[in-house]
């Protein structure tokens, strides 16, 4: 059970994703009533924003502010000021986050772009890492390295998918 909890508190990234995921799906069906696929876009939106861009880059806040050495330890760094420096823009994203789980593009869109910059931006220091170091530890080659890459994907994916033309075309029918 230690190790699960573990694998859990380690890899948040994929954590939250997962649990953005179900939320969803419990979402979807209890508000089926509501405009089929554009509904569907927008549960799985709005709760990717909810936890991988909220809850996530609020546990991240936490960790590198109130727990920095262990954070530092896990990406196979030595403590520095930079990790409250990560800790507070963790926090801001997660405002944002959090902020965007309210119908509006714009902020929807801010949620998703700030976060994907940092994100890729952190992807390519692990890779450095990895090349220069030989930095192969879980919190820089692990998991967390394929969520930077990914998830800032999926959330433009997602935004694509709830306001593209097609979306944006049923919604103005259906008012």
């Amino acid at each position: 059970m230690s190790a699960l909890i573990g694998f859990v508190l380690s890899n948040f990234t994929l954590t939250f994703l997962v649990l953005g995921f179900v939320a969803a799906g419990i979402a979807i069906p209890v508000r089926r009533g509501r405009s089929g696929q554009h509904h569907t876009w927008e549960s799985l939106l709005v709760w990717f924003l909810f936890f991988s861009i909220g809850v996530s880059f609020f546990y991240n806040f936490v960790m590198h502010v109130f727990f920095g050495d262990m954070a530092a330890s896990f990406i196979g760094w030595k403590q520095s000021p930079f990790q409250a420096e990560v800790g507070f823009a963790s926090l801001g994203f997660a405002a944002v986050g959090f902020l965007a789980f309210r119908d509006n593009f714009g902020l929807r869109l801010a949620a998703i772009l700030g976060p994907s910059l940092f994100l890729w931006g952190a992807a390519g220091g692990h890779i450095y890492q990895m090349v220069t170091t030989d930095n192969l530890s879980p919190g820089n080659a692990g998991i967390i390295f394929w969520t930077d890459i990914f998830l800032p994907v999926l959330g433009f994916v997602l935004l694509w998918l709830r306001y593209g033309r097609n979306n944006l075309a049923a919604e103005q029918t259906s008012s």
